[in-house]
């Protein structure tokens, strides 16, 4: 896949590529921070240029990366982001009835291969399944593709709820 190309025709049409990049914006009156990693899996990460704390600002905190790969989940941990999103495990592109993903592709465990966990006591992890597959098996066995849509909801509660909500500063953002 051409994704050099990809990426620069994203780019010219005003999307934000945060590949080793920190960013902060507004969306709807809301503080947001964001930060990214090239593919961990592939050693493609370089962590250090985006490392150190997350606005302690930011109503979000948001941290990007191909695969979730332990190490680089625990240092958006450990510098405050709240939410991290990625890919790469396909969901598992091949499970059984039952028992779920076979493998994930990467230092994750089987449970965590799509969808929302909690990673650590303040951060929020959400693997999508994507629509791919491997190349080196062109096909999925009970995992559906996905494209997924994340609503983050701002929320004044300001944490009281640890199992939904993203935030410890008033308001926050709640993941549904």
């Amino acid at each position: 896949m051409p994704w050099q190309d990809l990426r620069a025709a994203f780019t010219e049409r005003g999307w934000l590529d945060l590949t080793h990049n920190r960013r902060e914006f507004e969306v709807a009156g809301l503080h947001v921070a964001a930060a990214g990693v090239d593919d961990p899996h592939i050693d493609r990460d370089r962590y250090d240029t985006i490392a150190g704390p997350a606005s302690p600002v930011a109503n979000l905190r948001l941290g990007l990366t191909h695969s979730p790969e332990p190490r680089v989940l625990d240092r958006f941990a450990a510098d405050g982001y709240q939410l991290v999103m990625a890919g790469h495990t396909h969901g598992g592109q091949l499970c059984l009835p039952f028992y779920g993903a076979l493998v994930t592709n990467c230092g994750l465990d089987r449970s965590r291969a799509k969808g929302a966990s909690q990673w650590g006591p303040n951060m929020r992890l959400h693997v999508s399944a994507g629509i791919g597959t491997s190349p080196f098996a062109p096909v999925r066995f009970s995992c559906r593709p996905e494209a997924t849509l994340l609503t983050l909801i701002a929320s004044p509660m300001g944490g009281r709820d640890s199992s939904t909500n993203l935030g410890r500063s008033q308001p926050s953002v709640s993941v549904r």
